[in-house]
């Protein structure tokens, strides 16, 4: 029997344990409705992705050059900034380079995958590279699915969304992990190859890890704590970063003090080069120095734990509230009672389709002291009810999250 051959569009790198999270779990499912496959996983840094995954090949996993960001989507971008009319005439067509697109001939399909790719979290260029690198393939009939993923908006940007809904159109497939993005698409009249899922890596599997960073004094339990740089340009325009710490460090203070719990930092960005961009570790050193006159009750995740063993991490807390979407979905699949801090549709799209609410949920701009302290004491207060309809909603969930490698091993057979 054939082996099948997948590219997995939208990845470069696995500083991003969210990504890793991703690539790892997807894998795991395609194998467990194709059997033995070939995964090619684009790295702008293969020596250290593969460090972060020892035995990838063991799994059919094989690393290949990431295509270079080109530099006419920045020129592009800086003109449209003084002539927003300029994209509708003219976006962009890339060509990539052969060592990076040659990948791609190989395949018998591409998986976009990333999770948020297909928004504009990471701005336009971003958004752009990743339809224009894949464009010219699905033009030539080669089956592309966007995989377990956030999409949208763009309402903002007329001109934008109507670009996009002519792109989504063309997949074989557009697999939705919340049904927020399900009806959006639906309201800019993508709706035929459009499927609900859950995102894959709820089934991604922890690997046990040494705990040496975990607090001396765990006190009455442990909250998980992530908080990253990204969310900063989500605050007031023009306010100190450090005011956010500030108010971190209060509440982070009182969990301690009042409440009797230990606090762990897990970061869940880290660049595997030491890059302090984009890095929660970075980010969070400042707000772990100044909890240290209680640094028997605090600690941090040090080292490069790759995605599945954070994913050990998270499930031991007794609580968790994080800002990175992966870091909160490591935690909520292993039936953590969880609170996200919200920059995007995602979180609010995850919690009211898993509770039914987004009360679980703390809006960017609105976080404090005194918001954080009344929604954790509201976490404890309903330990008990979240506990429950995780034991219930979990293994649905899980079984959902495989839905697109089904739906694709269906459409290659057809």
């Amino acid at each position: 029997m054939k082996r099948m051959k997948f590219y997995f569009a939208g990845h470069t790198h696995f500083g991003n344990r969210g990504c890793e999270a991703l690539i790892r779990s997807t894998v795991q499912l395609l194998r467990e409705e194709f059997g033995e496959i070939e995964a090619l996983v684009p790295s702008a840094d293969a020596a250290r992705d593969a460090a972060q995954w020892p035995d990838h090949a063991n799994y059919g996993v094989r690393f290949v050059p990431a295509p270079g960001f080109p530099d006419v989507l920045r020129w592009w971008h800086r003109a449209i900034r003084v002539l927003p009319l300029l994209k509708k005439f003219w976006i962009p067509r890339i060509t990539a380079s052969r060592a990076a697109t040659s990948p791609i001939d190989e395949c018998d399909a591409i998986i976009l995958t990333g999770g948020d790719v297909i928004t504009l979290d990471y701005g336009l260029p971003s958004l752009i590279w990743n339809v224009r690198l894949v464009e010219p393939w699905i033009d030539k009939g080669k089956p592309a699915l966007l995989w377990g993923a956030s999409v949208g908006p763009f309402k903002a940007d007329p001109v934008m969304e109507r670009f996009m809904a002519g792109f989504l159109r063309k997949l074989s497939a557009i697999t939705v992990r919340e049904t927020i993005s399900r009806d959006y698409l639906a309201g800019i009249g993508v709706r035929d190859n459009v499927t609900l899922v859950t995102d894959p890596a709820f089934n991604l599997k922890p690997e046990p890890c040494d705990l040496t960073f975990w607090p001396v004094d765990p006190g009455k339990g442990v909250l998980g704590f992530n908080v990253s740089p990204l969310i900063q340009k989500f605050r007031p325009q023009g306010e100190n970063p450090d005011v956010l710490k500030g108010e971190i460090v209060g509440f982070l203070r009182e969990v301690i003090d009042s409440q009797g719990f230990s606090v762990l930092l897990i970061p869940h960005v880290d660049p595997l080069d030491g890059s302090t961009f984009n890095s929660d570790s970075n980010y969070m050193r400042d707000i772990f120095e100044q909890l240290g006159d209680r640094a028997s009750r605090v600690g941090m995740v040090v080292g490069s734990l790759n995605a599945a063993e954070l994913k050990y991490v998270l499930s031991q807390v007794t609580y968790f509230i994080g800002a990175r979407t992966h870091a909160t979905i490591g935690a909520i699949s292993s039936s953590v009672p969880t609170l996200s801090i919200a920059y995007s549709v995602k979180a609010k799209g995850l919690n009211r389709d898993l509770f039914e609410t987004d009360e679980l949920v703390v809006d960017t701009p609105t976080v404090s002291h005194r918001t954080l302290k009344d929604a954790f004491e509201m976490l404890m207060r309903k330990e008990g009810a979240i506990r429950g309809r995780l034991a219930e909603v979990l293994p649905a969930w899980k079984e959902a999250g495989g839905r697109p490698a089904r739906l694709l091993k269906s459409m290659l057979s057809a």
